[in-house]
Order: C-alpha cells, then sequence, then structure tokens
C-alpha cells in the first residue's frame, strides 16, 4: 500500500493513539482534535478511557492489549496511522509496530528508550518501507526534537566533527509512566565516541555550559536518551553526547518528587525546558536552541504534526527511520512556533 492509497482509504483521517488515557497520550488526543484529526482512543480499560472524559468530546474509546493481537487489529481499524504513547516501549513497540504494518498504517511513538529506538529501526525497516508506511519511534520531546535540531543546524553539512545535546529542565516532576519506565530500563547508554556507538563512561562526565535566560550557568551530566540511536542512524559525526540538567536528574531520581500539577487550561505544568544543540566541524561552529513549556506537553504538538505530514504525504521517504530522515527539519520546527522558540546562529 503505498502513502497516497493509506490516505484516501481514510476519509476521516483516523488517528489510533495507544495509550490515550495516560499523561501524554490525553495531550495527543487534545492536539488531535485542535487539527482536525479523529483521535480514536485506545486502552487496556474501556472504564479508564470513559473517566478520561473522551466520550464527552466525540472520540471514539477502543479496548485492546497489547498482548492480544487480534484485539489490537481491531482497534487498529479504519485508522491511518497508529501513535504508540504506552510504555515502556521495550514492551509495546514491537507488537504496536507489527501490527500497523499488518494494517497498513504508519507508526508513530515516543519513547526516550535507547534500546527500543535501536530495535525498531532494525527488525522493521525492510517491511516499512515495502509496505509503504513510515515507522518512526522517538517522536517526541526525548528523541525526535534533538534530532531535527541537529538536522537543522547542520543544514548543507554532510557530516560533523562533534555534536553535544544540552537539556535543561528547570524541574522534572515526572509522571507514573516515566518513572515505570526508569525502573525497567537498565541498559547501559550509549553516545558516539570516535564514530562509534560505545556506552558511556562510567562515572558519566560533567559539565557546567550556560544556557539562555532562564537557565544561566547549569551543571550537566551526560545522559543520553532516545536521540543518540536516532541521529546515529543517518548523521556522520565523530563525537555524539549528550548532557541533562543536574538539577532535573535530581528530581526524577528522588521518589517523592511529585507528578506534573497543570498551571493553565490545557492542562501543562509550569515546567520549562531548554535544547542547545552544538555543532562543529573543523573551525565552523553553529548553536541552535528551542525552548518551551512541559515536556510532556509539548510532546503532542510534536507527534501530531508529523503525523499531519505524513497524512499530507509532505515527506521526504518511507520506513522506519528517523524523523529528520522523513521531513524537512528546518520546515517542521517553523511549523512549531506556536510551541517553541527556536533560534540559531554560527558562534
Amino acid at each position: 500500500m503505498t502513502i497516497d492509497e493509506a490516505v484516501d482509504t481514510t476519509t476521516s483521517r483516523a488517528v489510533a493513539v495507544l495509550g490515550a488515557n495516560g499523561h501524554t497520550g490525553r495531550f495527543v488526543v487534545a492536539e488531535l482534535l485542535r487539527r482536525g484529526l479523529k483521535p480514536i482512543a485506545i486502552g487496556r480499560s474501556a472504564k479508564r478511557l470513559a473517566e478520561a472524559g473522551f466520550p464527552e468530546r466525540g472520540v471514539e474509546c477502543r479496548e485492546a492489549a497489547v498482548e492480544d493481537d487480534a484485539a489490537l487489529d481491531g482497534a487498529l481499524a479504519g485508522a491511518a496511522a497508529v501513535i504508540n504513547c504506552a510504555g515502556p516501549f521495550m514492551d509495546t513497540a514491537d507488537a504496536v509496530v507489527r501490527a500497523a504494518l499488518r494494517a497498513g498504517i504508519h507508526y508513530l511513538d515516543v519513547t526516550a528508550e535507547q534500546p527500543s529506538v535501536q530495535a525498531t529501526l532494525d527488525r522493521h525497516e525492510a517491511a516499512a518501507g515495502k509496505a509503504g508506511v513510515a515507522v518512526i519511534p522517538a517522536m517526541g520531546f526525548y528523541g525526535g526534537l534533538a534530532d531535527l535540531l541537529v538536522a537543522a543546524a547542520m543544514d548543507e553539512w554532510d557530516r560533523a566533527d562533534t555534536i553535544e545535546i544540552r537539556v535543561a529542565l528547570d524541574s522534572w516532576l515526572p509522571t507514573k509512566g516515566t518513572r515505570v519506565t526508569g525502573e525497567k530500563n537498565t541498559a547501559r547508554r550509549l553516545a558516539v565516541s570516535g564514530g562509534q556507538l560505545e556506552p558511556v563512561h562510567q562515572p558519566p562526565a560533567e559539565r557546567a555550559f550556560i544556557l539562555p535566560a532562564p537557565f544561566g550557568r547549569q551543571t550537566f551530566v551526560e545522559l543520553p536518551f532516545s536521540e543518540v540511536p536516532l541521529i546515529a542512524r543517518h548523521v556522520r559525526t565523530r563525537e555524539l553526547h549528550t548532557f541533562l540538567s543536574t538539577t532535573a536528574l535530581r528530581d526524577v531520581r528522588d521518589p517523592s518528587t511529585p507528578t506534573p500539577q497543570a498551571v493553565d487550561e490545557t492542562g501543562r505544568s509550569a515546567q520549562r525546558f531548554a535544547v542547545e544543540v552544538i555543532v562543529t566541524q573543523g573551525d565552523m561552529r553553529r548553536r541552535i536552541v528551542a525552548q518551551g513549556q512541559d515536556i510532556y506537553a509539548v510532546t503532542a504538538p510534536i507527534i501530531c504534526e508529523a503525523v499531519q505530514r505524513i497524512l499530507s504525504s509532505d515527506i521526504r521517504d518511507t520506513g522506519a527511520k528517523p524523523p529528520a530522515a522523513i521531513f524537512n527539519a528546518a520546515s517542521f520546527l517553523r511549523a512549531l512556533a506556536p510551541h517553541l522558540s527556536v533560534e540559531s546562529a554560527e558562534i
């Protein structure tokens, strides 16, 4: 099935959302509605889907467990794409990708887990390419955003000597899903060193960087997420390292840190973030910075922009690929202007 055929068979532009009643899933459903798309809310419990208020908003609800292929196939019926918000993704991604491929529809998820990204890209590239669908893991704040920022900063460069990604959060109030994933994700974190994917040195390096207001001088520790296997898949670089602010790390590691608290009518928390990317090639240095509010909430416009572009055939390629291999990075980031401020410069 080609992209055009997939779109033509879905006049309702329906998009299935697995894990719709979770924290990020609710943001995704709301964003799909705002964009005029038709979400199908999928979860393990019909009761919890109803409690999330989906029926009152005219959102169709379907019950399915990831372990039940037949139920999953039925839940995806009539959809043009599926967004997987149900982590841990090492437990869910493979089954949902396979269901998407059986249905001939596009797959996207919001994983921050490196092993899940690697497995999705490695296992499903051939089948996704043959089916003419896009399979994009980590199309959210962690993973996809940094991949797009790196591609936009590099622009015409075909390689980089070094890439540094610095993620600053003024706080990190983790969701229940974040905590569960963190407990289960015990794999060694990977960075690119000497042109190869290698485990991060232990103990990880600590560095100090100065980021734009309101952050200023911050202490960071090397802690890569799903952006590394995405970027390494299509960008030639000798070094690729990601650093997370120690403020955020202390919060997320503290079992007493509360869950996110809404401060506006959209449900966003007050959390502020900045993602700074520095790429070098010889004596040249380029910098790009994205800033915004609430890492969970901003994932919704990121992944929904991706779905909308896929359904409009505004993509470069199909198959199981990183976001920047599917989309024009600069155009994509401009479209996120209501949700992200992005600045770039030669330095």
